[in-house]
Parts: structure tokens; C-alpha cells; sequence
């Protein structure tokens, strides 16, 4: 793919900093408004530049969340290619900084763009489906947040207040906790309602089901996580994304660190791939003997844990690929 300009932005949530690269300087820097009249304001200047092509530029960005909605949608319905990348990879890959504004930050992305031009990897929107069960699925995640805030501090003063004062707490509480209860039912509710509706999901989220311990918010945020497993084809590629692949630590003869998971995941989906495990040892079948085995051999728990996680991701893409739900008495011809 010939690239003539490297276009870097920095999103924030009321301004949008552009910076065009063109592999030796920037050939132009200019800021918006993070809206639709400002954003095309700038595709036109991006436009008038020399010999300029939609297809032969890239726009490199990081995820922020909501707030590169707007420049996603207009710069898909221009038909320029988007590379999303994560903000962390960008930083690191620019080695030791000095200094940091906006205006900085675009030059750098535009940069990182010609310097990683190799490693493109080229966006593409999911389906406004997937964009409804996401914002349902963040919604979720609050309102079990506010539930916990509440109701764990009553729960753990039982014993160390008196009775009638721990009945009053909870009687103030009931009535918000009722409401958010309340809120959630309606939020499962239209979730399954989605999945139900579409063929597809409904198809994946039958398959992932099937498998000891995965339950409807572990398919569902695999299922977003995945984009409909078009974004990450690979278990390992999944199981590195969630947190769950070990890395070794060592270097020469002086450094022997343990092998260890890393810090840099999608917390929420370790989360559930965590208690997906948990269930999975605590029902009758292969998995709970695995753990039990291993256990009994001296092996760490948690280790074994770690192993049973990646076990279940390997198990979903396995049903995923064949199109078969979980056979929990398949034996493998190979054997």
C-alpha cells in the first residue's frame, strides 16, 4: 500500500489536533472542534494538499472511547482508511519524550503512522448492533459497580453494629437497590432480546454457551471483545489480550523472574474468564478433574487456574470454528 500522507490526530473531548505527515516533515497542523462541521472543515484542507489521494493516506488514532465517535463515523463515510491504535503502544514506541500538548501528541501519532507503515492494520466499524450490546453491556457494568458500592458495606456491618441500626441502614437502601435491581432485569433483558433477534449471534452466543462455566456475560464480551471473532481469529491472540497468557522474565544469568501474566489487558474480560474458571472446577466433568490433578501434584492453584482460563478460551474457539456445541464426551480420534 504506497502512503503519500501520514495523518496523526489527537482526540479529546472538545477538540481534535491534526497533524499530516509525509514521511520527511509535517506538511500541515491545524485543531477543530470534535464535531461533524468541524471535522469536514478539515477534509476539505486535507484535500487541497499536493497530489492529495483518499487512498493513498492513512489516519492513525487512539481508542479513546466516545469521544472519537464522531471523527469515526465522518471519516468512514469519506472512505479513508483508519488505523485505531491502542494510546500506550504509541507512547512506548516513541522511546523517552520531552514535553507533551495536543499539537505534540498529533505530530508523534502522525509519526508513529510512517514508522510502524509495516504493521497497518486498517479499521473496520462493527455492526450498529454490536455498538447497541456494547453501550448496554458499559451500562451493566455500572450499575452492578453502584449495586456493590451499596449493598457490600451493609453486608460487612452485620455483627459489628447493632441490630436495629443495621435494619434501618437497610431499610434506607432498599428502595435504590430495588430501583437499580430493577434497572438490570431491563438491561439483561433488551441484551438477550439483541442476541435473540440476530441469527448469527444467536448461533455464537448457543455455541459459547455450551462450554462448563461460560455463562451469557462471558459470550457476550467475548463476542464484543472479538467483534464477531473478525478482529482477534486466534485464542492465543485472545488469551494475551485478556490478561491470561504467561510471559517469561529473564535476562542473562542475573534476572530469574517467575513467569507471570500481564498488567496490560481488558480487565473486564480477565474478570469473567476468572470466574468462568471458577465455575468450571466447582461442576463435575473434565476440567474439574484437570484442576484437582494438578493440584494434588504440587502445582499452584492460581498457576492452574490461569491454565483452566486458557483452556476455556481455546475450548470457545474450537465449538466456534466447528460449529458444534460442547461435547463434554468427545474423544479425540487422534488419541
Amino acid at each position: 500500500m504506497e502512503i503519500r500522507y501520514y495523518i496523526g490526530i489527537d482526540v479529546s473531548k472538545a477538540t481534535l489536533d491534526w497533524a499530516v505527515f509525509d514521511g520527511k516533515t509535517t506538511v500541515l497542523q491545524t485543531q477543530s472542534p470534535n464535531s461533524e462541521k468541524g471535522i469536514k472543515t478539515v477534509l476539505r484542507l486535507l484535500k487541497e494538499l499536493p497530489d492529495f489521494s483518499v487512498q493513498f493516506s492513512i489516519i492513525c488514532l487512539e481508542h479513546t472511547g466516545i469521544y472519537n465517535a464522531v471523527v469515526l463515523q465522518q471519516l468512514v463515510a469519506a472512505s479513508f482508511p483508519v488505523w485505531l491504535e491502542s494510546s500506550l503502544q504509541i507512547k512506548q514506541a516513541g522511546g523517552l519524550q520531552r514535553g507533551k500538548s495536543d499539537q505534540i501528541d498529533a505530530q508523534r501519532i502522525a509519526e508513529y503512522a510512517f514508522r510502524f507503515r509495516d504493521c497497518i492494520r486498517i479499521w473496520q466499524p462493527p455492526r450498529q448492533l454490536l455498538k447497541d450490546l456494547t453501550n448496554l453491556s458499559a451500562l451493566r457494568q455500572r450499575l452492578l459497580l453502584v449495586r456493590s458500592q451499596l449493598q457490600q458495606p451493609i453486608d460487612e456491618q452485620a455483627g459489628f453494629v447493632e441490630a436495629k441500626q443495621h435494619k434501618e441502614l437497610i431499610k434506607y437502601c432498599r428502595a435504590s437497590l430495588k430501583s437499580i435491581n430493577s434497572d438490570l432485569e431491563k438491561v439483561n433483558q433488551q441484551m438477550a432480546k439483541l442476541i435473540e433477534n440476530d441469527q448469527h449471534l444467536k448461533e455464537l452466543f448457543t455455541l459459547m454457551t455450551s462450554i462448563p462455566g461460560v455463562g451469557s456475560a462471558t459470550a457476550t464480551e467475548v463476542i464484543l471483545a472479538t467483534d464477531e471473532f473478525k478482529a482477534i481469529t486466534d485464542p492465543k491472540k485472545l488469551a494475551c489480550h485478556a490478561g491470561v497468557a504467561p510471559f517469561e522474565h529473564r535476562s542473562g544469568t542475573s534476572v530469574r523472574g517467575k513467569t507471570r501474566v500481564s498488567q496490560h489487558a481488558r480487565k473486564r474480560l480477565k474478570s469473567l474468564f476468572h470466574l468462568a474458571a471458577m465455575s468450571a472446577i466447582r461442576s463435575k466433568g473434565e476440567i474439574k478433574d484437570y484442576y484437582v490433578r494438578k493440584v494434588a501434584e504440587g502445582k499452584n492453584k492460581m498457576l492452574v487456574l490461569n491454565a483452566v482460563r486458557n483452556k476455556i478460551i481455546h475450548r470457545i474457539y474450537a465449538v466456534v470454528r466447528r460449529g458444534e456445541k460442547y461435547d463434554k464426551n468427545y474423544i479425540n480420534t487422534l488419541a
